[in-house]
């Protein structure tokens, strides 16, 4: 068995405010006694070590609102799909044609736009875009009336099938097809808005407040009129916060990649994102808390 530095073990025991004396025997016998000590010492130090660092990450995430009694980790999952919307948006807007996959009141004045014969806008894009989006939210309102009795086993099938989407946009994007027109722009149009319109559906169910994942006209509509400026009580206003910013900076590194890689990166990031909320929504289904239970 290997042999722990004498002066090393006694500047470790005093690290623990313990004194030692070794005998000639323990010292002879390469100090199994205080190498077997040590570890457990440093093994039972290392566990509170942890539990604190849980309790500090647990009050932070409850002052930033996200997580609550009422919805358990789901905030955080969702802002984690609000972040995939600026990332997926980013590529519809700037690479698609001017058109939105998750953002529907924009899709419907871009429609009008096109009517109105404005350039860079496409009629049967927009109509695309809305057509695949609805049908995304048909598809979670079914799911959603089979196993709505578990919060996180509804995200999880719709994030399992997001992932598909996904991934069938990232290989239509990867095999060379165009998504500037064509076959290549119109089968990414109707991958993303169905993945979008399953999320939008699915968030909606979950009833997570201010976290739509796709839309913040609300969410700043709430934060100024229900402020004390306006006389109200500033309820979640981090969680607000938070679901602004995170659209925004998807939205931004979106475009950076896009711009700097190109579509395939933005969709393989948007992937890699939701495949993580997957897991954590598998992990989280076996669970039994309150806020697990359907409205």
């Amino acid at each position: 068995m290997p042999r722990l530095d004498d002066d090393l073990v006694r500047l470790s025991l005093r690290r623990f405010g313990l004194m030692w004396n070794a005998s000639p025997i323990e010292q002879s016998t390469g100090w199994l006694f205080s190498s077997a000590r040590l570890q457990t010492i440093c093994a039972n130090e290392f566990k509170n070590n942890w539990r604190i660092n849980m309790a500090i990450v647990a009050r932070t995430a409850d002052a930033l609102s996200l997580r609550d009694e009422r919805h358990g980790p789901l905030p955080a999952l969702l802002l984690v799909l609000t972040f995939v919307t600026g990332l997926v948006d980013a590529i519809s807007y700037l690479r698609l044609g001017h058109v939105f996959v998750a953002n529907m009141t924009g899709n419907i004045v871009f429609l009008g736009f096109a009517v109105a014969d404005a350039q860079d806008f496409s009629i049967p894009a927009s109509l695309l875009a809305t057509a695949a989006f609805l049908a995304g939210a048909v598809v979670s309102g079914r799911i959603g009336s089979r196993a709505d009795h578990h919060r996180a086993r509804l995200l999880a099938i719709a994030t399992y099938l997001q992932i598909a989407l996904v991934a069938a946009a990232l290989a239509v994007s990867s095999v060379g097809l165009d998504p500037g027109g064509g076959l290549g722009q119109y089968s990414l149009i109707v991958l993303l808005a169905l993945a979008m319109g399953l999320q939008n559906a699915t968030a909606r169910r979950l009833g997570v407040p201010d976290l739509t994942t796709t839309v913040l006209t609300l969410t700043l509509t709430g934060l100024a009129a229900d402020s004390t400026l306006a006389g109200g009580k500033n309820p979640r206003p981090a969680r607000r916060v938070l679901a602004t910013v995170t659209m925004f900076l998807g939205a931004a590194v979106g475009a950076l990649l896009l711009f700097h890689v190109g579509v395939s990166a933005v969709l393989a990031m948007a992937l890699a994102l939701l495949v993580l909320n997957g897991m954590a929504s598998y992990r989280l289904g076996s669970s039994s808390e309150a806020w697990t239970a359907g409205a």
